[in-house]
């Protein structure tokens, strides 16, 4: 449940939840749609195990190129995903944060939920530890930026199933 700390992204995808499920967890698929374009994710590394990694490395045609590493905290196959920018694989505390992130961790809480019509219910939480790191993170484009990577993760998960 979202509070005064957090920031939120809810979509309905046009695609079942395996399908999302899939987009969202295999490293081919989410260099698809991790960044929003024309940025790119050239690089994906995820473990899906507590304590496993998840690395990703985004660049931009204006030369922006970034790394984050985070750790997973819960999977439950199908329907969440946990992860944190403050931890890195292993559960050991990650200093990477501050260049990575905007200069500060967060939590991330992803769920899949059926939706009617063989569609997907996706929210994205975002857990701030302090109003001005949720600030922060609102101003860098929140909304935006995760809104625009959802809509590309349903397009992915909408193609994997275009051959079914």
């Amino acid at each position: 449940m979202a509070d005064e700390l957090d920031l939120v992204v809810e979509r309905t995808l046009d695609a079942p939840r395996d399908l999302v499920w899939r987009a969202w967890t295999s490293p081919e698929h989410i260099s698809k749609w991790w960044a929003p374009r024309p940025y790119q994710t050239p690089e994906v590394e995820i473990e899906l195990v507590p304590g496993g990694i998840f690395r990703t490395r985004m660049t931009g045609p204006d030369g922006f190129d970034s790394t984050g590493t985070g750790c997973i905290l819960a999977v439950d196959e199908g329907r969440r995903i946990v992860w944190t920018s403050a931890l890195g694989p292993g559960w050991r505390p990650n200093d990477g944060f501050e260049a990575d992130c905007g200069g500060f961790p967060f939590t991330a809480i992803v769920t899949f939920e059926d939706a009617p019509g063989g569609k997907t219910l996706y929210r994205a939480l975002a857990m701030h530890r302090n109003g001005a790191d949720r600030e922060t993170h609102a101003k860098m484009g929140f909304s935006e930026g995760w809104g625009t990577c959802a809509d590309q993760l349903g397009e992915v998960a909408k193609s994997l199933g275009a051959g079914r």
